[in-house]
């Protein structure tokens, strides 16, 4: 009887633990100025896939991304996979409800110990 105990509570702390990174990989993208998330890079690269000087881009997991018009060292040394730590930083002002473009997210790639600060977008809201 015992042993099946044992079974049941090593069960039950396994399926908790399996629940619990779902749940952390799940994250979305930070909603309020100050709050972070860990996710997942899902592409590195340059803003053009033809022309790696022509910037950075960045893709996560939860659906964020972040661009820069500068070859950045950071997001050059970052590999899909890696665990990034994404804060949201700012976001922009008198938008359009159908124009969101221009929040600023920091990350920090979690392997690498790099960080980086950019917007999610080349253009604020209404821009073009």
């Amino acid at each position: 009887m015992r042993a099946r105990s044992v079974l049941s509570m090593t069960v039950v702390a396994v399926v908790l633990a399996a629940v619990s990174l779902s749940m952390a990989q799940a994250q979305g993208l930070p909603t309020e100025i100050g709050q972070c998330v860990t996710t997942k890079i899902k592409s590195a690269g340059g803003r053009f896939a033809d022309d790696p000087a022509s910037g950075s881009t960045i893709a996560y997991e939860n659906g964020g991304s972040q661009v820069s018009y500068e070859v950045l060292p950071a997001v050059a040394a970052s590999r899909v996979g890696d665990q990034v730590r994404l804060s949201l930083v700012s976001r922009p002002r008198n938008c359009p409800a159908t124009d969101q473009r221009g929040s600023v997210y920091r990350a920090r790639n979690l392997r690498t110990q790099q960080g980086w600060e950019l917007p999610d977008s080349a253009h604020k809201c209404g821009g073009a």
